[in-house]
C-alpha cells in the first residue's frame, strides 16, 4: 500500500509530466543552441589538418570515464545504506544525474562556451556536467528518504542553475583556483542540501526512525560505493587540470591524501567507538574526506607531506563529526542530515578551501618556475600578488556559502509546495511508496505501511 487513491493518482501523473516537460524543453534548447566544438565537428577538425592523436578526447576521456563511474556508481551505492531505501538511493541518483548532465550542459555552456550564438560542446563539457551532477547528488544526500522524485527534479533544476552561476563567478570573474571543487562542488553541494533540509525540517520524523538505520547487506552495498569513489577520486580532482605536470601532481596529492584520511578514520573510529569497535558509517564516509580536502590545492605545490597532513586532518574531523556533531545538528539546529554530508563534504570542503588560501598565499616564482602560469596565471602575469590571490580564494569561499544558503532556502520553499507529493512523516525512508518492490520485501513492509497510512489519514 503506497498511499490513498488520490495521492496515488497524483503520483501517477506528476513525475511523468515533469520528466517529459523537462526533456522536451531541454531538447528544444539543444536543437537551437548546442553545437559540436572544433575538436568534435567533422568539418572543423579535418579542415585544421590535425593528427587524430592530438584530439583532446584521447587525453580527457579516461578521466571522464572515472568521474562518470563515481557519479553513477559511487554516489548511488554510497547512499544505499538505508535498509528499505536502496531502490530509491540508486534509482533517484540515476534520474537526477541524467537530468543534471543535460541541464548543466546548457547552463555552463551559456556561461563558459557561448559564442557566435551557440554553445560548443566536447569532452570537457561532459566532465564539467558530471561535476555539476556530483554537487546535486551531494545535496540529495542531505534530504535522502524525505523527498519524492518530483521534489528532487525541481531541486536539481534550481541547483544546477545556481551551481553554474557560482562557478562562473569564482572561476571566471574572481580568478579563483578550484580544480577539484572543494568550494564549487563539495562546499556548495553540502550547504545547499543542509539549508534545504533545514527548511524542510520534519518535527515528526521519529515516526520513521525505525527505517533510518542500516542492515548488514545495505552497509555492504554502501561500501561498494565507497570503494568506487576512493579508487577514482584522483581522476575526479585531476580531470579538469592542465595536461602535464599539473594533472600528474593533482592525482598524486589526492592519492596520498586519501590514504592518510583512511588511516585516521580507522584510528578515530576505533577510539570513539564502543569497546574499541569500528563503525561502518565512519569507514564508508570519512575515509573519503581526503579527496575532498585537497580539491582546491591538489594542483598547487602542496607537497606529498602536505597532502598526507591534509588527508589525516580531514579524516579526523569527518569521523568526529559523524560521532558528535551530527546529533547536535538535528537537536540544536533542526538539520536532519540523512547521509552526513556536512561531515564528508561540508567541513572537509571548507577546510580544503582554507588550505587553498594558505597554499596560494605561499606561491612563489621560485617554487613553481614556468609552471606558475598554468596554476596561478594572474600571479605569473603580475596582475596579482600571491597574497592577493589568497584573499580572492577566501572571498570565493564566502561567495559559495552565500549562493548555497540562498539557493537552499529558495529550494526549500519551492519543495514545500503541497502538490509535489513528498512522503508523509510516517513513510520516509521507504521504497514501496515510489517503487514496485519484490514480493518478499513487500510482504514484510505491507503491514507496517497499512497501519502507518491509517495514522497519517487520521
Amino acid at each position: 500500500m503506497a498511499g490513498s487513491p488520490r495521492r496515488a493518482a497524483g503520483r501517477r501523473w506528476l513525475l511523468p509530466l515533469l520528466c517529459l516537460l523537462v526533456q522536451v524543453a531541454t531538447a528544444i534548447l539543444f536543437a537551437v543552441f548546442v553545437r559540436y566544438n572544433h575538436e568534435t565537428d567533422a568539418a572543423l577538425w579535418h579542415w585544421g589538418n590535425h593528427s587524430n592523436a592530438d584530439n583532446e578526447f584521447y587525453f580527457r576521456y579516461p578521466s571522464f570515464q572515472d568521474v562518470h563511474a563515481m557519479v553513477f556508481v559511487g554516489f548511488g551505492f554510497l547512499m544505499a545504506f538505508l535498509q528499505r531505501y536502496g531502490f530509491s538511493s540508486v534509482g533517484f541518483t540515476f534520474l537526477l544525474a541524467a537530468l543534471a548532465l543535460q541541464w548543466s550542459t546548457l547552463v555552463q555552456g551559456f556561461l563558459h562556451s557561448f559564442h557566435d550564438g551557440h554553445i560548443h560542446v566536447g569532452v570537457d563539457s561532459m566532465i564539467n556536467a558530471d561535476f555539476c551532477a556530483g554537487a546535486v547528488l551531494i545535496s540529495f544526500g542531505a534530504v535522502l528518504g524525505k523527498t519524492g522524485p518530483a521534489q528532487l527534479l525541481l531541486m536539481a533544476l534550481l541547483e544546477v542553475a545556481l551551481f553554474g552561476i557560482n562557478e562562473f563567478v569564482l572561476l571566471s570573474l574572481l580568478g579563483v583556483r578550484d580544480a577539484g571543487g572543494s568550494m564549487t562542488i563539495h562546499t556548495f553541494g553540502a550547504y545547499f542540501g543542509l539549508v534545504l533540509s533545514r527548511v524542510l525540517y520534519r518535527p515528526q520524523l521519529e515516526k520513521s526512525k525505525h527505517r533510518q538505520g542500516s542492515i548488514y547487506h545495505s552497509d555492504l552495498f554502501a561500501m561498494i560505493g565507497t570503494t568506487f569513489l576512493w579508487i577514482f577520486w584522483p581522476s575526479f580532482n585531476s580531470a579538469p587540470t592542465t595536461l602535464g605536470d599539473g594533472q600528474h601532481r593533482t592525482a598524486l596529492n589526492t592519492y596520498y591524501s586519501l590514504s592518510a584520511s583512511t588511516l585516521s578514520t580507522f584510528a578515530l573510529s576505533a577510539l570513539v567507538g564502543g569497546d574499541g569497535r569500528l563503525d561502518m558509517v565512519h569507514i564508508q564516509n570519512a575515509a573519503l574526506a581526503g579527496g575532498v580536502v585537497v580539491g582546491t590545492s591538489s594542483e598547487m605545490m602542496l607537497t606529498p607531506f602536505g597532502a598526507l597532513a591534509a588527508g589525516f586532518l580531514a579524516g579526523t574531523v569527518s569521523t568526529l563529526g559523524y560521532k558528535f556533531f551530527t546529533p547536535v545538528l538535528e537537536s540544536k539546529f533542526k538539520v536532519q542530515d540523512t547521509c552526513g554530508v556536512h561531515n564528508l563534504h561540508g567541513m572537509p570542503g571548507v577546510l580544503g578551501a582554507l588550505l587553498g588560501v594558505l597554499v596560494a598565499g605561499l606561491a612563489t616564482h621560485e617554487a613553481y618556475g614556468d609552471g606558475l602560469q598554468s596554476v596561478f596565471p594572474l600571479v605569473a602575469e603580475g596582475q596579482r600578488s600571491a597574497r592577493s590571490q589568497a584573499l580572492y580564494q577566501l572571498f570565493g569561499l564566502f561567495v559559495t556559502l552565500m549562493f548555497a544558503s540562498v539557493g537552499g532556502s529558495l529550494g526549500g520553499l519551492l519543495l514545500r509546495l503541497p502538490f509535489l507529493d513528498g512522503p508523509p512523516d510516517s513513510q520516509c525512508y521507504e521504497d514501496q511508496i515510489y517503487w514496485e518492490v519484490p514480493q518478499e520485501q513487500e510482504d514484510e513492509a505491507q503491514g507496517p505501511l497499512r497501519a502507518e497510512e491509517l495514522v497519517t489519514q487520521a
